[in-house]
């Protein structure tokens, strides 16, 4: 298994999905540690924005990338109830089912294939950190909106490697020019500040 300082290095780094799928699942077991150490803020600023912009903190939200379960927990503590999560790495899921009661139910998927359920079965989407060049596409932007109920929310993070490539905030453009969602909420902040790392957090709702 990797150092784990090296796992940061090797992220951001990362050119397929087998790549991707093989670090994750290594990493597992370190990740809360590696992340903590660094700074980790983004659940937290995704989950008070999220808070900040819907009524009901009872209706079902799904956790996309949820990995070991932090975005989980800093939801529940912001007070979402019936929070789902889905994630392509067993590995890290068996870390989130670790953390008994945070998930109502835990899904191993893909979102290369398209999101898990039926369109509209959650009243709102999270993609905490998942966003990343040759990680999360750009083309999920999309895919997470149109699994949305009229009136849905879906909270996301842009990492300063996506906002230096032009194909996410295009699809965030054409996403607007279409009509399909509006901009509630974005804010430029801290990621991993010790990797002296930002991101934008949004919050879209689906018109």
């Amino acid at each position: 298994m990797p150092e784990q300082k090296d796992f940061l290095q090797r992220v951001y780094k990362v050119t397929s999905r087998a790549g991707a799928h093989a670090l994750y699942q290594d990493w597992a077991a370190d990740y809360e540690t590696v992340v903590a150490e660094n700074g980790y803020i983004t659940p937290t600023r995704c989950a008070e924005a999220l808070a900040a912009h819907v009524d009901d903190l009872t209706a079902p939200l799904l956790d996309l990338g949820c990995g070991t379960g932090l975005s989980g927990m800093a939801f529940r503590e912001v007070g979402f109830t019936t929070i789902d999560g889905t994630d392509f790495s067993t590995e890290m899921l068996r870390q989130a089912a670790a953390k008994k009661g945070l998930y109502r139910c835990l899904i191993a998927a893909n979102l290369d294939a398209g999101l898990p359920g039926k369109p509209g079965a959650y009243e709102h989407l999270a993609a905490v950190g998942i966003f990343s060049p040759n990680h999360a596409p750009a083309s999920l932007l999309g895919a997470a909106i149109g699994g949305l109920p009229a009136g849905g929310c879906f909270v996301f993070s842009l990492n300063d490697h996506c906002l230096a490539v032009s194909s996410y905030t295009a699809a965030l453009d054409q996403i607007a020019a279409a009509g399909e969602a509006e901009i509630i909420f974005n804010e430029y902040g801290p990621h991993l500040p010790e990797q002296d790392l930002g991101a934008e957090v949004y919050v879209l709702r689906r018109r």
